[in-house]
């Protein structure tokens, strides 16, 4: 996303690990920020009803199988 840099002392270009792009762009850490989004959307899954969809499926197993094959045309 950012791109390689020219190592300073070999005069190479190289790409930059993870820790490097956080330090030189003051990014957050991508990895805590998702699963601090999936841990908050568990919790709004856990406050649902019972006939949501959502809560269905993370909670409770599905109550039918998908069929295989494609959609008959109509």
């Amino acid at each position: 996303m950012f791109g390689p840099r020219r190592d300073e002392a070999t005069g190479e270009w190289r790409r930059l690990y993870n820790e490097e792009h956080y330090v030189l762009y003051l990014a957050i850490n991508i990895i805590r920020l998702i699963k601090s989004r999936r841990m908050e959307w568990g919790r709004r899954v856990t406050r649902m009803r019972d006939g949501r969809v959502a809560y269905k499926i993370v909670v409770e197993r599905p109550e039918r199988r998908r069929p295989l094959r494609r959609p008959r045309s109509r």
